[in-house]
């Protein structure tokens, strides 16, 4: 067995499209930093290296549908996804950005080294070709009719609907989602990474060599084995990535799950720029341990191709472990962007001010290690109120106040030690161990409930010594007890900062006496570390503490219902929106359960209803209106017949992405001029409660022109 001499631990680059919600911190980020504080704890070298994956169609894309280019748009989630994940107390190494010069070069200079070797095979292929547009599509660029469900708006690496992965020659009638034109099959030259021949290489050094890992991982990677891999692509024809370093390759950049993951190699080396040291043995040393803290979709990336890359160029050590997480869900439903239904970290840490471990302790208890796992917020008040309150918190409290009443916050010294003394000595010396064993076997969940059990061991010594009821008989026995009970807490300041290192440090500050200028002695107990533990012999006799206050706060049910009001909130409500000439769409808003007239609109009779004739009508083409930036033209087909539609909705959708979706019309509107073009119809959306507008469309694909009743 190799005795690892450095550890360099990294966390899945978060796309740089959005903010960071709870199922990003559950799936990798909490699980890598517990683990980094604890290599940390043991004393051990550790680098722990993250940042922004910021390119791929997806930041493209995104930034069409802002108005913005894709750097204004990695910009600004990079600051923010940075700043709220400090704020968390995620405790990176270096947590920079894939748009950064040294992750170019870098990413250059492994593709030319691979290139040099005669790894790559270079191909000229057919891919499709916007003819209108004179540009090649890229995969979310190209819809058409899944082969496998039969969805009509498949993208060309993935269906939606049924959620197979695609790609664009399996569509049937593909469409470029930027023209809605059919495109066509041009040649163009990329260079491939051929997979394929490292096919028996992997089948050894996974399924053999690391049988060990987490079922979920081994098995998705003997899946990927038995079906054969191919060779797969690293260059794409787009504007936005690390340019190919090739003179003919002009216009071509490294495909994204090419570029991204070395960027844990391009941003180690930014941290020794930055700190003087050397990067290479964290990457070169064959007496380095490399874990990959992943969620269970960069499976594939993370076990197969990344480590073909690795194995190619040759210079470069392999990960040790890829311990994936499954999906984190919220309420009962899959989390989604898109739907806006999270629960975002810059705003919980906006409404649960200085409640970083609360929320840390939630999501490690209920870590998806094993299998999807759960998140609501009776549960989050739940685990506050009846286990760090209830049990951690009440030892403290109870130990602190106890200590300041009866010895004005000065450690007792032991009178004499007891078989109960003796016991609980004995069980807290099983727990460093017990709980590091967890931690290094990734489980943990489990490695939490054990801390917690200390917590418990600590509660049941002092029920059963009731220092309250002998004091006055027995004040001699009490500095016993409340000694011990002040050396357990110690442990548990050293075991639990790993997972609530806010709590930590706040206990070892406490326990140490810290003054504004704090004295060696005082500072020693912050010094100590995982190692020290469980002996209850961290702390002096004759030493202060000072009193922390309440360690955790109770939620009370007013804070959760607020949270499911706004979770309740951001679910889509039902709108009508009418494009108007130069101003705001005239809208009216009907929430359920809500009478017409607290809309703001004059209650209407059934009849007056039915004079409504509501469609469901595809788009066939979007454009912008000259001299407006709110109108789109709207081509749009009911089946018995093709209008056009002036809506103004351009604030919300870019052209390209909403043609050949489906959508809700009044059909029968009388007809108006809108910007010298005659609207026939109104389109009906869905606004939430961001402001942002959703399609009301069919949940299946249903003809054009059905009626809606």
């Amino acid at each position: 067995m190799v005795d690892f001499k450095r550890y360099t631990v990294t966390a899945a680059l978060p796309y740089a499209n959005g903010p960071v919600h709870i199922g990003h911190i559950a799936g990798n980020f909490l699980p890598a930093d517990v683990y980094s504080r604890y290599l940390r704890a043991r004393g051990r070298d550790v680098l722990f290296v993250c940042g922004s994956d910021e390119h791929g169609v997806g930041i493209s894309i995104k930034a069409q549908q802002e108005g913005k280019t894709p750097k204004e748009v990695v910009d600004k989630y990079h600051e923010m996804m940075k700043k709220s994940l400090h704020e968390f107390g995620m405790s990176f190494d270096i947590y920079s950005r894939t748009s950064s010069k040294e992750h170019y070069q870098t990413a250059q200079d492994f593709f030319t080294n691979l290139l040099e070797k005669g790894i790559f095979e270079k191909k000229v292929s057919k891919q499709f070709y916007d003819v209108k547009l004179q540009q090649f599509l890229a995969d979310r660029y190209i819809y058409g009719s899944c082969p496998n469900c039969g969805y009509t708006h498949a993208y060309g690496d993935q269906c939606e609907r049924c959620g197979t992965s695609l790609d664009p020659m399996d569509l049937i009638e593909p469409k470029s989602a930027l023209s809605n034109e059919t495109p066509e099959l041009k040649e163009t030259e990329h260079w491939y990474l051929p997979l394929d021949k490292y096919e028996d290489w992997l089948k050894s050094w996974i399924l053999e060599n690391h049988s060990d890992w987490k079922a979920n991982v081994v098995g998705q990677c003997r899946s990927w084995l038995t079906q054969g891999l191919h060779a797969r692509a690293v260059t794409r024809d787009l504007d936005w990535g690390v340019p190919v370093p090739l003179k003919e390759a002009k216009g071509k950049v490294l495909y994204v799950w090419f570029d991204a993951p070395i960027g844990y190699i391009s941003m180690s080396k930014e941290w020794a720029a930055q700190t003087g040291k050397d990067w290479k043995p964290y990457w070169q040393s064959d007496d380095t341990k490399l874990v990959h803290f992943i969620g269970k979709d960069n499976i594939v990336f993370h076990c197969v191709i990344f480590p073909v890359m690795l194995k190619a160029h040759g210079d470069f050590i392999l990960p040790e472990n890829v311990p994936a997480n499954e999906f984190l869900n919220l309420e009962g439903d899959k989390i989604s962007t898109s739907r806006n239904w999270a629960v975002w970290l810059h705003e919980y840490l906006l409404d649960f001010a200085d409640k970083q471990d609360v929320l840390r302790y939630v999501l490690c208890a209920n870590a998806p290690e094993t299998k999807d796992n759960d998140f609501t917020w009776k549960d989050f008040q739940a685990k506050n109120n009846s286990e760090l309150v209830a049990i951690l918190g009440n030892l403290v409290n109870r130990i602190f106040v106890l200590t300041h009443k009866y010895y004005e916050d000065e450690i007792p010294a032991i009178t004499e030690v007891t078989e109960v003394e003796k016991t609980l000595m004995a069980d807290c010396a099983a727990y460093p161990q017990k709980i590091a064993g967890l931690i290094e076997e990734y489980k943990l969940r489990e490695a939490l409930q054990e801390l917690m059990n200390l917590a418990r061991v600590g509660n049941k010594y002092l029920t059963e010594t009731e220092p309250w009821k002998i004091f006055a008989t027995n004040p001699e026995r009490v500095k016993t007890i409340l000694h011990f009970g002040l050396q357990l807490i110690a442990d548990l300041s050293i075991l639990m900062e790993p997972f609530l290192p806010f709590t930590s440090i706040k206990l070892k500050n406490a326990l140490g006496g810290l003054t504004p200028n704090p004295s060696p002695k005082e500072r020693e107990m912050i010094s100590k570390n995982w190692d020290d533990a469980g002996h209850l012999n961290l702390l002096t006799a004759g030493n202060k503490i000072t009193q922390t206050g309440i360690l955790f706060e109770k939620i009370e049910d007013v804070a959760i219902a607020h949270q499911m009001e706004k979770l309740e909130q951001s679910r889509p409500k039902v709108e009508v929106t009418e494009a108007v000439v130069g101003g705001t769409p005239d809208t009216t808003e009907i929430k359920v359960g809500e009478s017409p007239t607290l809309a703001g609109k004059p209650e209407i009779t059934f009849d007056d209803f039915s004079k409504m004739d509501l469609r469901i009508a595809t788009i066939l083409a979007a454009e912008k209106i000259e001299k407006s930036d709110k109108l789109l033209k709207l081509e749009i087909d009911l089946g018995f017949e093709k209008r056009t539609i002036v809506s103004g909705i351009a604030k919300h959708f870019a052209p390209e992405e909403i043609i050949g979706k489906q959508v809700c019309i009044v059909a029968n509107l009388a007809p108006r001029k809108i910007m010298n073009i005659a609207s026939k119809g109104m389109v009906l959306m869905i606004e939430n409660q961001a402001g942002e507008l959703v399609m009301l469309n069919p949940e299946k694909e249903v003809e054009a022109g059905a009626k809606v009743s």
